[in-house]
């Protein structure tokens, strides 16, 4: 006689709703079946940490910026006596005196004029010569790459009597256009270096296309290829501005003409003369004048220098 098993019950947590059957709940399980552990304390506390240090070094370099704003609208009187207190009345005659009596505004469009000169000179030159480099194999490439690398290892210092003499032979000491050349030839070295790399990582077939379009190499150069390595240009353009705006050691030497003197000198002389004046507000007047400028690049550029740097990464 035969019999038939009948299967048990199911269990209430297993019985289907809607008619839809339920998957049993999915163990996360490791390399060999075994369980992983839950997120253990350690890695909160090293992200508290890290975080603790970032908010740290904010406040150190935020506070120092801030406050020399701040004092650049007391008297002198309260830099002494306040000096971490707010202006009782903000003192905007200090601005007006250090940009007048002070020649801040010739210092400031020397400045001017030499950066924006040398940065364009840079940026074409440096993404021509690296485009070359990244592009184009030819006899030499390598020794022209590492010649350039070389560039960045060389101390400036070294170079500032031969600089000297050479501009003096060429009628080109203390002059604006002698100082943008000088420029033009400190910074080529990191441009091409950054924007070799840069060339590298982006895609062939797309200059390849325009190549069999009928289009030139500069056309696809400067139509093509220069559009899609616009946020290493940035990146590399906000280093080289950020560098020439503040360079004080090329001009000190090669630029003595007290009416083409640029903004960094302008700060020494203007702390050197209000030091015995004792007019410190107008200092930091000046201070914050050739200050602002820099700030406002990075803030407007800091996307694109972000992605300038993590681009080549990424890809």
């Amino acid at each position: 006689m035969e019999t038939t098993d009948t299967p048990p019950p199911p269990a209430p947590d297993a019985v289907p709703r809607h008619g839809v059957p339920e998957e049993p709940p999915v163990r996360k399980t490791g390399p060999g079946g075994r369980r992983r552990p839950r997120r253990s304390g350690e890695g909160r506390t090293l992200n508290a940490f890290s975080h603790g240090m970032l908010v740290l070094w904010a406040f150190m370099v935020v506070m120092p910026l801030l406050w020399a704003v701040m004092t650049s609208f007391k008297t002198d009187r309260e830099i002494f006596t306040a000096p971490w207190s707010l202006p009782a009345s903000p003192q905007f005659e200090n601005w007006a005196r250090a940009w007048s009596q002070a020649h801040m505004s010739d210092y400031f469009l020397n400045t001017v004029l030499v950066v924006g000169g040398s940065l364009t000179g840079t940026m074409l030159l440096g993404s021509m010569a690296a485009y070359v480099l990244a592009r184009f194999d030819f006899p030499g490439n390598r020794f022209l790459y590492f010649l350039f690398i070389g560039g960045m290892s060389f101390p400036v210092i070294l170079a500032l009597v031969p600089l000297f003499y050479v501009l003096n032979n060429l009628a080109l000491l203390n002059t604006l256009h002698g100082l943008i050349l000088t420029y033009i030839a400190y910074s080529l070295p990191f441009t091409v270096f950054f924007l070799t790399a840069f060339f590298r990582t982006l895609p062939t077939t797309v200059a390849e296309a325009a190549l069999i379009d009928g289009a030139s190499h500069a056309r696809t150069f400067f139509q093509v290829m220069l559009p899609m390595a616009r946020p290493g240009l940035i990146s590399v353009g906000i280093f080289n501005f950020l560098g020439q705006w503040n360079q004080y050691m090329l001009p000190t030497v090669l630029n003595t003409d007290p009416e083409r003197k640029v903004l960094s000198q302008g700060l020494v002389q203007l702390a050197v003369s209000q030091g015995y004046k004792g007019d410190w507000s107008g200092l930091f007047a000046g201070l914050v004048m050739a200050m602002l400028p820099v700030l406002a690049a990075y803030i407007v550029f800091q996307r694109q220098v972000v992605a300038g740097l993590t681009a080549g990464a990424l890809k």
